[in-house]
């Protein structure tokens, strides 16, 4: 048996059985994919996955451990590459973060610009999609660090810590009646056509929670992933938009948006950071988490990467 055995078994799994895709994906074809995954069937004296005539069918029981066998070989194999890096290349490589847009937009420009100083060396690529796409490309290994609101915590597969709170603001234009309202309540906000986040991005489902338990139902005009769409839709006068506190920051008092805090109808938020579990972190990974909050340092990281992350709370 070898890596090429065990890469094409991984793949094949995460591409839905698909041995078309799995040959595209590994860039090679199709027959070599299926005789090596025989072959490697062959050798274990079990069958990895169940078949209708060439189709791969379903994963068969012994071949669910094989996998969780292989998943664990190639997760060391990585480390054992990164740790080569490591020692060979300090402070140099590629720092692959995958977020969500307001995170990219209005909390990582500060860390990453200081990360760049410190270490020029290493390049950083920002990879921008939502909660779930986030999840995924960490348990792909197509990124480092996840950074998100919603979905990374009691993720079979990775290592989530709290990074830091924030609550949901309105913000309307100056000339907007509820702009003179310093307390805003449910029903205020009800009787509004409102302008806010898709239900799988930044803390959406509190507002939906805090609306349903008052038995109210607001009016959706629009959602969006992106929290500079939402407040262009709301310069346009399509609605009240609820955003995330920190995609005001750059707003000063005279702006042509005006902000009033809503975290006494829908709570704090938590950002959380993830990394694979398992994952071998390098020297730039626990800078970049240190720039990110002063609540997070490597001593803590390295704890929660040894199974300790249910030790850190907020």
């Amino acid at each position: 048996m070898n890596l090429h055995q065990f890469r094409f078994v991984q793949e094949a799994a995460r591409r839905n059985l698909n041995l078309t895709e799995t040959a595209k994906a590994l860039f090679t074809s199709q027959p070599g994919v299926s005789k090596a995954i025989l072959e490697l069937e062959e050798e274990l004296g079990v069958d990895i996955f169940s078949r209708h005539g060439k189709r791969l069918r379903s994963i068969t029981e012994p071949g669910q451990q094989v996998l969780a066998a292989i998943e664990t070989i190639m997760r060391e194999v990585g480390n054992l590459k990164r740790i080569g890096e490591e020692y060979s290349k300090q402070d140099t490589g590629n720092l692959s973060i995958a977020t969500t847009h307001t995170q990219a937009r209005y909390v990582l420009p500060g860390p990453v610009m200081q990360l760049r100083k410190q270490l020029p060396l290493v390049r950083v690529s920002l990879h921008q999609g939502t909660p779930d796409q986030v999840v995924r490309m960490l348990l792909d290994d197509s990124a480092d660090v996840g950074l998100a609101t919603e979905s990374l915590a009691d993720v079979p597969g990775l290592i989530s810590l709290p990074c830091y709170e924030w609550q949901h603001v309105m913000v309307v234009p100056p000339a907007h009646p509820l702009a003179r309202v310093e307390r805003i309540s449910l029903e205020q906000l009800a009787l509004e056509p409102l302008v806010s986040y898709h239900s799988s991005v930044a803390g959406r489902s509190r507002i939906d929670r805090a609306f349903a338990a008052r038995q109210l139902t607001p009016t959706i005009a629009l959602d969006a992933i992106d929290s500079d769409v939402i407040k262009t839709y709301v310069r346009l006068g399509l609605g009240v938009g609820i955003v995330a506190e920190m995609a005001m920051r750059e707003d000063t008092p005279g702006s042509d948006l005006v902000a009033r805090p809503l975290g006494h109808l829908f709570g704090q938020n938590v950002t959380r950071i993830a990394f694979k579990r398992g994952a071998y972190l390098r020297n730039y990974v626990y800078t970049f988490a240190e720039l990110l909050s002063d609540r997070l340092n490597r001593h803590l990281l390295e704890r929660a990467m040894h199974g300790h992350a249910d030790d850190f709370s907020l």
